[in-house]
């Protein structure tokens, strides 16, 4: 029994010491997280990374039923999930508003079966609301959108937040990892074409 009492107290002061050695300026209690779907999270990635006030973007699958799903599966459309990016801001530089004006602009909210060329319910746009106040903000982001573009269809859902799961390693900066193969595929896929066909 001592043994095991040795044992627990060694893992509890090790779990301690590994966080009290987290500096402080990685820790940003200010920080609010957000979560949208756009299709292909590699695009979606490279447009949230640009926005001052962003501290870090994680793509990856959420709002399915399987447990720590695969690119291979999701692409597949089997486990219910959608490509998605979780972003990371400061409240006091970026307001939630203001993010959602910008996943507006850089989707297609009259698509109903994907995004651009990707179809299929993992490429839907989606606005994930993880609390009360997203909630009521994308609704009324989404109300103005259909007044102020006349939208006769804005297809874009908005959900509860379910767990998010980082994808794998090598899509996280797909865009600055495989530059020539991220701009072949965005300019194939019409992305830029169509948004500036929306939103100019």
């Amino acid at each position: 029994m001592n043994f095991f009492k040795r044992i627990v107290s060694f893992c509890v002061s090790t779990i301690l010491l590994l966080f009290s050695s987290v500096s402080l300026s990685e820790q940003t209690p200010e920080a609010i997280m957000a979560i949208f779907a756009g299709g292909c999270f590699w695009c979606m990635q490279a447009d949230f990374d640009k926005v001052p006030g962003v501290i870090q973007t994680v793509v990856g699958y959420t709002g399915g039923y399987t447990i720590n799903p695969n690119y291979t599966q999701v692409s597949s459309g089997v486990t219910g999930h959608y490509e998605a990016i979780q972003v990371i801001y400061d409240p006091a530089k970026i307001s939630y508003e203001q993010l959602l004006d910008i996943f507006w602009h850089n989707i297609d909210p009259t698509n109903s079966t994907g995004q651009f060329c990707d179809e299929g319910q993992q490429y839907k746009a989606v606005i994930f609301y993880s609390n009360v106040d997203q909630e009521k903000l994308a609704f009324i982001s989404r109300q103005q959108l259909i007044k102020s573009r006349h939208f006769s269809n804005v297809a874009t859902e908005i959900l509860p937040a379910t767990i998010f799961y980082p994808a794998e390693k090598y899509h996280q900066k797909f865009y600055k990892k495989n530059p020539i193969r991220y701009h072949f595929y965005r300019y194939y896929c019409g992305r830029d074409q169509r948004l500036r066909k929306l939103w100019e």
